[in-house]
């Protein structure tokens, strides 16, 4: 049994080592832990309380996937539900879609009993509204001017490197050899409305395989979406690769799109046998992983290569 996440997912991880050590399944276990990740206030990257679209409204997106028939489900650019990651399961287990977004992802977190709210802290609109003061968009003359001249402005804001990406990726290997993987985030601050990075997207930012293996992406979603990285880890584990040289030659895809700019990725991934590798663009990035046998979880660093 192993349960995996980027760092951020620290937070749950007591929970899904709970139902794990129980002989509980790998779904269940990472949906308890995406679940904490989401109610964490000081998580800006996820759920509640993370950073909104340029309108100032919390856009989240969530998929989780099972490796024994392949099956998933995902939620993209709801608003006022702070569990993306519990309505995409249930997008999985009671629809024969598998993403549904925006007004019908609400229409069916309600339908499903979820209790709408607002996702938006004080401490985070304050934030918004000093990212907009800070490129020019506050003080217009009102909402019909601020909405036409969203696709002008939204370049510079949208990239802000302090609050622009962030995310959760947790996937688990459970006693009985079946794996599960989970991605939520709230996507890029400031980021135009409707937008979906990779996470809600399988093959993009989320994939597993009971076959193979499993991965998750956090970083610039678009070059993830752009060259399949998730689907791409868990293809190059099929050929043979440990986890670590699936890792890297994932990466290796990714140059031509993050060479020359300032985003990075960041993957977590982990193969049928448990063995996880976490690696970065980035520098000084850690990941949390559980073994059977260990009391508690440890923190690793990444593997960090260049672009």
């Amino acid at each position: 049994m192993n349960l995996i996440g980027s760092f951020n997912a620290n937070v749950g991880m007591h929970a899904g080592i709970e139902i794990l050590s129980k002989g509980g399944s790998a779904l269940d276990a990472i949906e308890a832990v995406t679940r904490l990740v989401e109610d964490n206030p000081d998580d800006h990257s996820v759920g509640y309380s993370g950073y909104p679209n340029l309108l100032g409204e919390v856009e989240l997106d969530a998929s989780i996937m099972e490796g024994t028939t392949l099956r998933a489900g995902c939620i993209g650019a709801i608003k006022g539900y702070r569990h993306p990651i519990s309505i995409a399961r249930r997008v999985m287990t009671e629809l024969p879609h598998v993403m549904i977004v925006d007004k019908g992802a609400e229409r069916f977190a309600e339908e499903c009993g979820e209790v709408r709210e607002n996702l938006l802290t004080p401490e985070v609109e304050k934030t918004w509204r000093d990212g907009l003061e800070g490129n020019g968009m506050i003080g217009w003359s009102g909402i019909p001017e601020m909405l036409t001249s969203l696709l002008r402005r939204s370049r510079g804001v949208t990239r802000d490197p302090e609050h622009a990406t962030g995310t959760v990726d947790v996937m688990a290997l459970d006693g009985a050899g079946h794996i599960a993987s989970a991605v939520s985030t709230s996507g890029w601050a400031w980021k135009y409305p409707g937008r979906l990075g990779d996470s809600p997207i399988i093959g993009a930012g989320n994939y597993c395989d009971d076959r193979y293996g499993a991965c998750g992406c956090t970083g610039w979603g678009e070059a993830a979406i752009r060259a399949g990285t998730a689907r791409s880890v868990v293809l190059y584990m099929k050929m043979g690769m440990t986890v670590e040289a699936a890792c890297r030659e994932a990466f290796a895809d990714l140059h031509p799109l993050l060479k020359g700019t300032a985003n990075d990725m960041n993957l977590v991934a982990m193969d049928r046998h448990g063995n996880a590798c976490g690696m970065t663009s980035a520098e000084e990035r850690q990941f949390v992983v559980w073994r059977s046998g260990m009391t508690t979880y440890e923190v690793l660093p990444r593997i960090v290569v260049v672009h």
